[in-house]
């Protein structure tokens, strides 16, 4: 293929060419739909041998079928002068007077376009991808209809196995994570991204990519050797080929995609694009942003100081961390949170939660400048969400770093495939001191409520390790990934594993 372009292309860009195009392209390169499919299979035939075969291409000019190998459609353009044609099996474009297949970077964006929409129809993922905004009125209209399934039960469309290119299970396991994020396949499906960038070293191009990748229909594993070159360009410390952390390269993906996503700022209601410098509308923070809130109470005047932070997941001490952890009692307040129940002295994803939500005394060597006071005074600090993620990512800390010792906590910890966050959240914590918690609990329950998608695993020691995933394609149909190789999985091997990041995704935006 000629790379420097073709000087005969400016001839066939006339009126409409680029409508022309597209027809062709759908109705007989890249057939999306059944119908279009059997017109493609009715109509491709050479026009002058009649065979279906022998490198079928279609004149762009007059939409003449003729051979490639037979030289059918060479003669068709010596004699009518049209000298571009389009391969019918590969959508490559052909020219007769440079007598070699050219690049237009036009055609070559139509031609794309085009072939993501065909992959996208015959998943069953199509059209209605396109007008996916991520608005408030969206948002709410998703609350009242979420039977928003697209792909169908029996389909594997977007399970693929990724390459390891030396110790990057923990790139993998992730991009496993990502890629089944229903919003955030949403999105890059709908191609939503506008990029801004001058070079090639957009991460969030490069996802865009992947994303269609995972989902063309392919079932040979995926290289994303360009993601690990992007990964080390941007997060410098991740670069190299020795083992990293699945949690660290989860938080520096999220970061290096969100100040990519510079351009991909949603328009409000009004359809005018949010501009707020204090405020970041992307789609990584749409979906993976929450607000922590933390209140600290002087233990002399009462008065509370409030913060809120912004997070992307929340990480969870373990029982057997030198961090002491909350004694709990089975069958005391809270132990049947969430469906959860204390097996044998088990600890549960609850327990861990409460554990970060409780009340902490600060104690008089960490004494705080009360503003109702005016001096340092002994005070509580206590955290609770104020603003829930539509995917909430809990890190279970597993992996403890000290002056001490370096060592890793195998601690089982039960997690539910369904978790309602409602009593961790500030407004409960709110009711309760008001008396009013019953009242207001069930209100907030079906906002709150969270279903389980994936789970990272770590199998090993701290010095020598794999992470796997598990990931789910449907409601209740669950996959291990594990590098190259997918394979079936059950609800118990999910529930059984180990768990070391657990993503859950808000029930209400959900697929049934």
């Amino acid at each position: 293929m000629s790379p420097a372009g073709c000087s005969h292309v400016n001839g066939y860009k006339v009126d409409n060419w680029k409508q022309n195009l597209r027809v062709i392209y759908q109705c007989f390169v890249w057939s999306g739909t059944a119908e279009t499919r059997r017109r493609k299979a009715k109509s491709c035939i050479c026009h002058i041998c009649g065979a279906h075969l022998n490198r079928l291409h279609s004149c762009l000019y007059c939409v003449f079928f003729g051979c490639f190998s037979k030289k059918h459609i060479h003669d068709h353009a010596k004699n009518k002068r049209h000298n571009l044609a389009v391969d019918l099996l590969y959508g490559g474009i052909y020219c007769f007077v440079c007598q070699d297949y050219i690049y237009d970077k036009e055609m070559e964006q139509i031609a794309k376009e085009e072939q993501r929409k065909a992959w996208k129809l015959q998943a069953g993922i199509g059209e209605k991808y396109t007008t996916w905004e991520p608005t408030k009125r969206e948002l709410e209209l998703l609350r009242h209809n979420p039977k928003r399934r697209k792909i169908t039960t029996n389909c594997t469309i977007g399970l693929r196995g990724l390459i390891n290119l030396g110790n990057t299970c923990f790139m993998n396991c992730i991009v496993q994570a990502l890629t089944h994020t229903p919003l955030l396949r949403d999105f890059f499906l709908s191609d939503r991204h506008k990029c801004e960038m001058q070079s090639n070293s957009c991460l969030v191009c490069e996802m865009s990519q992947l994303f269609q990748e995972f989902y063309s229909g392919h079932r040979s594993p995926h290289i994303p050797f360009r993601l690990l070159h992007l990964v080390w360009t941007h997060a410098k410390h991740l670069a190299g080929y020795e083992q990293q952390d699945a949690h660290e390269f989860l938080i520096a993906a999220l970061d290096v995609l969100h100040r990519h996503c510079k351009g991909d700022t949603t328009r409000d209601d009004n359809g005018k694009k949010a501009n707020n410098p204090n405020h970041c509308n992307c789609i990584i923070d749409q979906i993976f942003t929450g607000g922590l809130q933390s209140d600290v109470t002087c233990q002399v005047c009462t008065g509370v100081s409030t913060t809120i932070d912004p997070f992307w997941d929340i990480s969870l001490d373990l029982p057997g961390s030198s961090t002491p952890f909350w004694p709990l009692s089975p069958g005391g307040d809270g132990s049947a949170v969430n469906g959860e129940s204390h097996l044998s002295g088990s600890t549960t994803l609850t327990d861990c939660l409460r554990r970060f939500t409780r009340p902490e005394h600060l104690g008089s060597s960490a004494k705080i400048k009360c503003g109702g006071c005016h001096s340092y005074q002994e005070s509580t600090k206590q955290l609770t969400m104020k603003k829930l993620p539509i995917v909430a990512c809990f890190h279970l800390k597993r992996f403890e770093h000290s002056a001490k010792l370096r060592r890793k906590i195998t601690t089982y910890v039960s997690f539910p495939l369904e978790l309602d966050m409602t009593p961790f959240m500030a407004s409960s914590k709110e009711s309760r001191m008001n008396g009013q918690y019953q009242q207001t609990v069930d209100v907030l329950n079906n906002d709150n409520k969270y279903a389980l998608f994936a789970v990272v695993n770590h199998q090993g020691t701290l010095e020598s390790g794999h992470y796997t995933s598990f990931i789910r394609q449907h409601k209740d149909q669950w996959f291990k990934c594990d590098d190259a190789i997918i394979t079936k999985a059950t609800i118990k091997d999910v529930l059984d594993s180990e768990g070391y990041l657990l993503f859950y995704h808000k029930q209400f935006l959900e697929y049934e």
